[in-house]
């Protein structure tokens, strides 16, 4: 026997953790996790090198749609279709997969296929989903690399409406798959699945005071819950959370009855059994159930006896069929309330016609009742969406039009301009919320634009700080924002607090005459005149160096952009300039992380950005806090070097501000904000921050900045990708 400590205990680590049994989280819960920064890091991707985007652009489009159209009539014995047709659960994957997406960050949707890992697979509005996803496998095995399972998802659903027979808007390929789940996006606080709603509204009669940035009312939903508010029917409390979800997924009330009714006029829902009887969700899954998840081993569970939301029967008469027939029952019928045979409120008609009844998915000699949701009775009560879908009943070509946008919408709302579509299905028509910007102007003489911007008499931190706040806005989330159109010249990003209003119309009286002499684009010329300033503060620390520069911005009308839209890009903070709106229940240093995470930026690139930033004078108002320097207007290392000297001590003071005091004398030479201090107290960050103190680091920190910098201001030209 081995008489060591060691007897008798496993030799590997679990859980991947490390021999203490918890991670750093878990020993200290308050410390900032950095994790958002790392997401998708490269050591997880098998495909280095690859670069989808190029590769799609040969896949054989007719052959993947016609090999689609035959998969959804292909029914397995193992999970079988609903009347011989996979439409209906094809478009659900598709909605659930775009429809997390929420306008406030861009977070969400189905642009990276995410809902192939945890907590999306094993969410319960996503029951049964892992068997539409595995349907799928067969065509992804064929196509491989040339398809993406983000790009593949989103078809399916696209391709089952045309085969039902709508005329849909267009389809885009361009999807990358990421390969592990996205850590970044925050779903709520409940450690509950579909916990009362409550628990995310100031007051849950208010829906405007659900918690941002969430948009689904409850953990694990998508949208709404289809039994009503906490699970209690009542269609004119549900028709204001529907309003309020559909609002913040970007949607406005003629596109969310659009959705509405024709996301069920196709396929069923399926509560025809005991929901107690299922197993776990796919990720708490025993090993043999090979990844799938809900599985009844108790009775029979699939087709007609499936339970997924617990709601069972389909909504119109012909569920395999793009038609009327959902207007035809909901508003040519009275309802009244019942419950599934899995214990579900739902509603069902009063003295319905056999023929109006839809066919039992397996046995078409059998007619079964229709049901509506409390979401679809809220479309029949509520006075506005009741007035659109009268209108749309009054003009089925314009529904079937609203409709096929409204998909179109949901689906690729979070792919960014119609610059970055791929495929032969990609429609030309550009559509405002897309963001659009006119094709600029790259013939230009630059060196004459910089040598004007140099005569005009700004300021190192006026032509950072503008090309700054005109780049800050893009969001890798949903490739929005960013310094291509310039509209922060533009309401109503000119009238934001954070690009200081007064000073940005100063710098943009300047600029603006130069573009227009020039033929160079503003959009240009506020990216060509930080450059400048970069080189000069450089300059100023004595390094000699060209920030490299990519004429051919264009700039956008008022007529570009919708202004209601584009006001959920207003930052309200921007630890980069040192600056918060107002206090918030989050501190400084979680903003700026997610700031720079929504920019795509590394915690390396953040830090030497914020560094950069500091001494080179560029906070907002031109507050002194972590102008760590006696230098200022010159990119030095002052920042990290005075941060990271022991001479000082930290001293809180009044309001979220600290002072930096000699240790000796008491004196008070610099003041601080958290955003400033976290550098030096989190070990992470510290150990950058250590890097660019180094009396070496001079050169490298001119270098790294500079190309974080560029990293910026060109994270929305796709036409350089």
């Amino acid at each position: 026997m081995d008489g060591s400590d060691n007897a008798g205990k496993c030799p590997v680590m679990h859980g991947g953790q490390t021999t203490t049994g918890a991670s750093v989280m878990d020993w200290w819960p308050k410390s900032l996790n950095l994790d958002i920064l790392h997401q998708h890091d490269s050591k997880s991707n098998p495909l280095q090198g690859f670069n989808y985007r190029d590769e799609v652009k040969d896949l054989d489009f007719d052959a993947l749609k016609s090999d689609m159209k035959a998969l959804l009539k292909d029914s397995q014995d193992w999970w079988p279709a609903d009347w011989g047709h996979y439409g209906g659960l094809m478009i659900r994957l598709s909605w659930h997969a775009a429809g997390t997406y929420r306008v406030q960050d861009g977070r969400g949707g189905g642009g990276t296929g995410d809902i192939r890992f945890a907590p999306l697979n094993s969410w319960p509005d996503n029951g049964n989903l892992d068997k539409a996803r595995r349907l799928l496998w067969p065509l992804k095995k064929k196509y491989g690399n040339k398809v993406s399972w983000a790009d593949l998802i989103i078809l399916a659903g696209t391709i089952a409406y045309e085969d039902m027979g709508l005329k849909t808007f267009g389809f885009s390929f361009g999807r990358e798959d990421v390969w592990h789940p996205n850590k970044d996006v925050y779903w709520g606080s409940e450690r509950e699945w579909l916990a009362p709603s409550d628990e995310r509204y100031e007051n849950v009669e208010d829906p405007s005071t659900m918690e941002n940035p969430l948009a689904a009312v409850q953990m694990g939903l998508i949208y709404v819950n289809p039994e009503g508010v906490n699970g209690q029917p009542d269609p004119l409390k549900t028709a204001q959370q529907v309003r309020e979800t559909f609002a913040r997924m970007a949607m406005n009330d003629e596109e969310t009855a659009a959705l509405t009714a024709g996301g069920h006029t196709v396929g069923k829902a399926h509560g025809n059994g005991d929901a107690a009887n299922l197993g776990p969700a796919p990720e708490g899954a025993a090993l043999e159930e090979g990844g799938l998840g809900w599985v009844n081993h108790k009775t029979r569970g699939v087709g007609r006896d499936s339970v997924t939301s617990g709601i069972e029967g389909a909504w119109t008469t012909e569920p395999t069929k793009w038609d009327m027939g959902y207007f035809k029952l909901l508003f040519g019928y009275e309802w009244q309330l019942t419950k599934s045979p899995a214990g579900a409120w739902q509603w069902e008609p009063i003295d319905i016609k056999e023929e109006d009844m839809p066919r039992d998915p397996e046995d078409p000699s059998i007619r079964v009742k229709p049901m509506m949701t409390d979401a679809d009775m809220a479309m029949k009560m509520d006075p506005a969406y009741r007035a659109i879908c009268e209108k749309f009943m009054a003009d089925p070509a314009y529904f079937d039009d609203c409709f096929a946008r409204a998909w179109f919408k949901l689906t690729h709302r979070d792919m960014g301009p119609n610059t970055r579509y791929i495929g032969p299905d990609a429609p030309k028509e550009v559509l405002v919320w897309q963001d659009p910007v006119p094709a600029g102007n790259a013939n230009y003489d630059v060196a004459a634009v910089k040598a004007r911007i140099a005569d005009a008499g700004l300021s190192v931190s006026d032509m950072v700080a503008t090309a700054w706040d005109s780049a800050r806005t893009f969001r890798k989330s949903d490739y929005r924002g960013g310094s291509n159109g310039a509209r922060i010249r533009l309401a109503p990003m000119k009238d934001w607090e954070g690009n200081e209003p007064e000073r940005l119309q100063k710098v943009l009286a300047k600029l603006e005459p130069i573009a227009a002499e020039t033929g160079a684009s503003v959009a240009d010329v506020i990216v060509l005149a930080g450059n400048l300033g970069v080189e000069q503060a450089a300059k100023a620390a004595g390094y000699d160096i060209e920030v490299p520069f990519a004429p051919g911005r264009g700039d956008a009308t008022d007529e570009m952009t919708d202004a209601d839209s584009f006001k959920w890009l207003e930052p309200l903070a921007d630890g980069f300039r040192n600056w918060m709106k107002k206090d918030y229940a989050v501190t400084a240093e979680e903003m700026l992380l997610d700031r720079a995470q929504l920019m795509g930026l590394t915690a390396p690139e953040m830090t030497v950005l914020l560094g950069g930033m500091r001494v080179m004078g560029t906070n907002h108002g031109g507050t002194a806090h972590g102008v760590f320097t006696d230098r200022a207007g010159a990119l030095t290392t002052d920042f990290f070097a005075n941060l990271t000297d022991m001479k000082w001590k930290w001293v809180p003071k009044a309001s979220g501000v600290y002072e930096l005091q000699d240790r000796k004398t008491g004196e008070t030479k610099w003041t601080a904000t958290r955003a400033d201090l976290v550098f030096g107290s989190n070990s992470i960050l510290r150990s950058y921050a250590e890097l660019y103190a180094q009396d070496d680091a001079g050169e490298k920190l001119v270098q790294d900045f500079v190309a974080a910098w560029v990293k910026v201001m060109n994270a929305d030209r796709f036409d350089l990708v």
